[in-house]
């Protein structure tokens, strides 16, 4: 039996560049409910995405690319038919398809070695930007995964 599902809270837009984008993105880098923090991080991420942009590229510009270009369109989940579970590819949602983009960015941004973390983030969204990088590459490895097992697209429900 299904759960009736609470509805989703409104995000408010960020005051710099009044986007939810930023905001939902924000509220990832953020740990232990120290948002300022978050903010002071991701705009100095960006301003660094603006000082480096060459051709006349905005960092918000660069930011808004990455999180395009990390989007998922395929993912696989599982399904359990007749005591086997199969990985069935599925078609993303939007709003999906954003939140796991945020996610994969801020984690790969974590995981690399740059001093501080406004570096870290803007190397990954400028990596992003480029379609190279980590949270490119787990997007890659989430279609060829979908792809693999196309054969189990009957069993999408």
């Amino acid at each position: 039996m299904r759960r009736r599902r609470a509805p989703k809270r409104p995000v408010m837009p960020d005051p710099v560049y009044n986007s939810t984008v930023v905001t939902k993105f924000i509220n990832q880098v953020m740990q232990d409910g120290k948002k300022t923090i978050a903010e002071k991080i991701v705009y100095s991420a960006i301003e660094k995405l603006d000082a480096k942009a060459q051709d006349e590229q905005k960092g918000i510009d660069i930011f808004f690319k990455a999180i395009e270009n990390v989007k998922p369109l395929l993912e696989v989940r599982s399904r359990r038919v007749g005591g086997a579970n199969y990985q069935v590819p599925m078609e993303v949602r939007p709003e999906r398809q954003q939140t796991l983009a945020i996610r994969w960015i801020v984690d790969a941004a974590r995981k690399r070695n740059e001093r501080n973390m406004a570096d870290r983030v803007a190397n990954e969204l400028r990596d992003a930007s480029e379609e190279k990088g980590a949270a490119f590459k787990k997007r890659e490895d989430t279609h060829r995964m979908a792809e693999a097992n196309k054969a189990f697209a009957h069993y999408r429900w």
